[in-house]
């Protein structure tokens, strides 16, 4: 049997540096479950690491893609009850290949209700929303999502509204996202409107921020003293600058950082509620491609407004 993967053994662009490679597929190595994956999307944070910004932390060659969710066809004795059970094979080998060594203790079963598409994407925004909102409560307060629309700001909004957020103001680059915006409960204001930008900015008690740049050093910037500014993401491709020394709180959220803090039962425990989450704001659809077209989706997903871009596994032949 054959394994199929998009490996990088240098850093730059992801259309230029990852390579689908194939290889013979060795023995399942002793403890670990072997998931042949079934889906897995596309997000800036699969991308981010090939480009060589996180140079310091990762180990070439590498596969890409942390998030994704597979079958189980073969597992040690004690996880024999497993085979044929879909799970999400998380935080060990990149997911963007046909076939993953998970460690079972990591590896979060998948319930029956849930469709591929939305199990694919159970993982990154979902659990960093819900982890943020634990980190950093928001009831009573006034809310600013600076990078509305994403999938990570449209759980936010959700969960901020649900756990009593007084309001929830989402900053959009793309009209197509106002609709469902609005569905969640979060008030759209343009990136394009500065003057109510600001106006938002300097009444907002909590910012969570997903894009970086010269949008949200203004936001940070207008905030006002004892207030709280959570950056995320860094989806323009900048970092946050301010011209002057901000009043607000500012400090970085990085999921990885909640994780090496929670141990295996609190792990699993968190996808508990994410299952419940899931299942009360629907994700939007998906564009999914068959892995061979993978540099076609990832120039799909750089386009603004864009649906989710999702790769396609199938089974192959021994």
């Amino acid at each position: 049997m054959t394994n199929r993967a998009l490996v990088y053994r240098s850093f730059g662009p992801p259309e230029h540096h990852l390579k689908l490679e194939k290889t013979l597929l060795s023995d399942r190595p002793t403890g670990k479950l072997r998931v042949a994956m079934i889906q897995a999307p596309i997000n800036p944070s699969d991308l981010i690491p090939v480009t060589g910004a996180y140079a310091h932390r990762v180990s070439l060659p590498a596969v890409a893609g942390y998030e994704g969710v597979g079958r189980v066809i073969d597992a040690p004795p004690d996880y024999s009850c497993w085979i044929g059970r879909r799970v999400l094979p998380l935080r060990g080998a990149g997911t963007w290949q046909t076939h993953v060594d998970s460690d079972p203790a990591l590896a979060i079963p998948v319930p029956d209700r849930i469709s591929d598409d939305v199990a694919a994407r159970a993982y990154i925004n979902p659990l960093a929303a819900q982890e943020m909102l634990r980190a950093v409560p928001v009831a009573g307060k006034r809310v600013l999502l600076c990078g509305a629309g994403s999938s990570c700001a449209d759980l936010l909004g959700h969960l901020a509204r649900q756990e009593g957020a007084a309001e929830v103001i989402g900053i959009y680059r793309s009209e197509g996202r106002i609709e469902r915006m609005r569905s969640l409960g979060v008030t759209p204001v343009s990136a394009n409107d500065e003057k109510e930008v600001i106006r938002h900015a300097r009444a907002a008690d909590v910012t969570f921020d997903a894009l970086g740049g010269p949008l949200a050093s203004r936001v940070l910037e207008a905030m006002a003293q004892g207030t709280r500014f959570v950056g995320y993401g860094l989806l323009s491709g900048e970092s946050i600058s301010p011209a002057a020394v901000p009043r607000a709180r500012y400090e970085r959220f990085h999921l990885r950082d909640r994780l090496q803090r929670m141990d295996h039962a609190s792990w699993k425990e968190a996808f508990e509620s994410v299952w419940s989450l899931l299942a009360e704001v629907a994700l939007p659809p998906a564009c999914v491609h068959p892995l061979e077209n993978w540099r076609e989706a990832i120039h799909l997903g750089r386009k603004p407004g864009s649906a989710k871009q999702v790769l396609q596994f199938k089974m192959q032949a021994p």
